[in-house]
């Protein structure tokens, strides 16, 4: 067994040792998907200056005063996300297929008068799925004696196991995850107790072993759904002020499997170890949205929009459960823990709150002959200051991750709708989303952090394509998005580790049925 350099910053690892949740925790949560109507998401979202859709009033509120009649409508996806991943020359594919209701929604138009100032008041109400978390991701190869042992021994030599007697301690403990729940995290407690980490005799430190090869495996299922409420007005067909209140509920759940095939101090097989984990996120959050959009010049379609969207208040639970099992040679038998056997459910859930950063959208758009529209937008949240807080309100030991890995996000949105016949439009419109992470993140081994993997996202670009019919009364709309991004995943933490290269990508078609009466 050979030690390795390990990347940790031991201030840092101890700062966050309080609670488990970190800046990818929070990332998980942040941002929405370009998701809609198949008009709004043929044109790529950028519509917030152009309203007239159901799906603006979660972009820009006032975008909904425009309606001057009611309108109805539902949308129908077929999604499929593929990941390629690359690690050490071995290359791994995975790919999910799901069908899903996107949308669902309406808008009431109330007519004030012609010649009053204020000329219409509407009401909407829209839900749809901001953000789709179904995933799979399979990566792995040759270790080249890198091994996740050597962060659990690590670990466990930062929070004060230092000596033989004291790595003995654990191992004589009646209940060592209770025991030592605040003390040491819990993951390199169960290396100790299943072999994974160990003090040989005569050692003067702890040991993990030297891996040979490994293979991680994740399954993760969900979304947020968001429910928009809106109220709109009309003021002499120039300005448009509208409000909504947004309603998310967070569903999400993820798999995964680690395992690492071992070799001795002569370079000879020495059996492995799987760590398996279960992991549960649900809640609910609200925030509000208030936006403008003006017409500048009286006889000139051209319109400029302004929305400010407030953080939305989160308030989550999450449970989980993790396996791990080893057979490694050097030792008379296998061994097995899984942390639901000794713990309570009351160890393994836990009840947070999460704040998410306050948003800004720029828009314009106009339309040009009364056959085609343009829209562009600019978005910009800060994800550093999204804040992780107990139930009582305090500051989680995670939040100085959030402060130094997030950063500002930039998303740019344009799009075009171009009439070719009386009733039929086509339509096109891209996106581009900054990094949210900074170069150097990474995850430190928190006290009941149960996995070591981390996965740092890059900037996305999504492309769409639409086409649409629209009636006297009927209205029926398709379009194809395809969203695509980089991100550099590491299965555990060592300043040695090469990063896995992941492209991640995802096709979602998109069909909406509507009325307009």
């Amino acid at each position: 067994m050979i030690k390795k350099g390990m990347l940790a910053a031991c201030t840092l690892a101890l700062a966050m040792a309080a609670n488990a949740q970190n800046a990818y925790d929070a990332e998980r949560v942040l941002g929405n998907e370009l998701n809609g109507t198949a008009r709004f998401v043929g044109m790529g979202g950028a519509m917030s200056a152009l309203g007239g859709d159901i799906s603006v009033m979660g972009t820009n509120p006032a975008g909904i005063g425009i309606f001057r009649r009611n309108d109805a409508s539902i949308s129908f996806g077929l999604n499929s996300t593929g990941t390629e991943s690359r690690f050490n020359g071995t290359l791994m594919k995975e790919d999910k297929t799901r069908a899903s209701l996107d949308q669902l929604g309406f808008v009431y138009a109330h007519k004030i008068g012609n010649t009053t100032s204020l000329r219409y008041v509407n009401f909407g109400f829209n839900y749809h799925k901001s953000k789709n978390f179904n995933r799979l991701l399979s990566a792995g190869g040759q270790l080249d004696g890198l091994s996740q042992s050597w962060q659990l021994a690590q670990e466990l030599d930062y929070a004060g196991v230092n000596s033989a007697s004291s790595f003995d301690d654990i191992l004589a403990a009646q209940n060592p995850y209770k025991q030592y729940w605040n003390q040491y995290p819990v993951l390199s407690v169960m290396g100790a107790t299943t072999g994974v980490v160990d003090w040989p005799e005569g050692a003067t430190e702890l040991w993990g072993w030297d891996g040979y090869s490994n293979n991680f495996y994740s399954e993760e299922k969900g979304g947020i759904s968001q429910y928009d409420f809106n109220l709109s007005f009309n003021i002499e067909d120039r300005i448009y002020i509208g409000a909504t209140l947004g309603v998310y509920d967070l569903n999400y759940s993820r798999y995964s499997s680690y395992t690492e095939d071992l070799n001795d101090d002569f370079g000879e097989a020495n059996g492995g170890y799987t760590l398996e984990n279960y992991y549960r996120l649900e809640g609910s959050g609200v925030d509000f949205k208030l936006g403008i959009i003006a017409r500048p010049f009286e006889d000139s379609p051209f319109r400029l929009g302004l929305a400010v969207h407030t953080p939305t208040w989160y308030e989550l639970t999450e449970s989980y459960n993790a396996t791990l099992s080893s057979d490694i040679l050097a030792y008379d038998s296998p061994y097995s823990q899984t942390l639901s056997d000794d713990l309570d459910a009351n160890y393994l859930t836990y009840d947070y709150k999460m704040n998410t950063p306050w948003k800004f959208n720029l828009s314009a758009g106009t339309t040009l002959g009364g056959l085609v529209a343009v829209g562009a937008e600019y978005e910009y949240a800060d994800y550093s200051s999204t804040s992780l807080l107990d139930m009582e309100g305090y500051e989680l030991g995670g939040q100085p991750s959030v402060e130094e890995f997030l950063r500002g996000v930039h998303t740019f949105r344009v799009g075009m709708e171009a009439r070719f016949a009386p009733q039929f439009s086509v339509r096109a419109g891209y996106n581009y989303t900054s990094a949210i992470f900074n170069d150097d993140a990474y995850a430190a081994l928190a006290s009941y952090r149960t996995t070591t993997d981390f996965n740092n996202v890059k900037a996305r670009n999504t492309f769409t394509f639409g086409l649409g019919y629209s009636g006297s009364t009927i209205y029926a709309d398709l379009a194809y998005k395809y969203d695509m991004y980089k991100s550099d995943f590491y299965a555990f933490d060592d300043i040695a580790l090469p990063k896995t290269e992941v492209d991640n990508s995802r096709h979602q078609l998109l069909f909406t049925l509507g009325a307009r009466f």
